[in-house]
């Protein structure tokens, strides 16, 4: 069963966060609230989160993972990020947006598109997500929490709770979660192309 943990959503308990680490440190899968919407979340190098995260949303080996930054310094470490590129995500971020870019060799192959060699990143604008991110010192692979059969994030910690009590470790609550999910842009090609509107305002990346 999945622990369920309550954080204070402006003042998250140290003793609390310092728990979360410690679990994903251990591997385990966590259900945590962004800035839109729930997400499911594990260490990059938990091959069998990646795998448990798939199989929870129904999803085949094409899709496009995001690496959950903590700020723009650590997101340039995970992906390559040209000078017109930067200068807007850097403008955009943090916020609900999710970039897909070509990843850098710190990222594991298993974690890029098999084709595109692409991942996408983000930078929340979330303050559990940023203490979290500041006490385990790495990017968070996630996934959002859209299960098969549904067309929007989970909000709700406790029906998470209910519904993927034997999929997940961790059930966070941390207050009110949009349910909108990220706009998309994929910047890979050069030129940003939005895949998907969502919570971010997508005119700042249209021609």
């Amino acid at each position: 069963m999945a622990r369920y943990l309550d954080v204070h959503p402006d003042n998250p308990q140290p003793r609390v966060i310092q728990q979360i680490v410690d679990a994903l440190n251990d591997d385990a899968l966590i259900a945590y609230p962004t800035d839109s919407g729930y997400a499911l979340g594990c260490r990059i190098g938990n091959r069998e989160g990646r795998d448990r995260i798939l199989r929870i949303r129904g999803l085949d080996d094409k899709h496009h993972f995001t690496l959950v930054c903590r700020d723009f310094s650590q997101l340039g470490q995970m992906v390559h990020v040209d000078n017109v590129a930067f200068r807007a995500i850097r403008a955009a971020t943090p916020g609900p947006y999710t970039f897909i870019l070509p990843g850098m060799p710190e990222v594991p192959k298993r974690l890029l598109h098999p084709k595109k060699r692409t991942v996408g990143v983000r930078i929340p604008d979330h303050v559990f997500v940023q203490t979290l991110l500041a006490e385990l010192g790495e990017p968070l692979l996630t996934s959002t929490l859209i299960l098969p059969g549904e067309s929007e994030p989970r909000t709700m910690g406790w029906e998470i709770k209910e519904d993927l009590d034997h999929d997940v470790d961790i059930v966070v609550e941390a207050g009110e979660t949009p349910a909108e999910p990220t706009t998309v842009v994929d910047w890979s090609e050069g030129a940003p192309e939005v895949i998907r509107h969502g919570a971010g305002d997508p005119d700042r990346f249209l021609a």
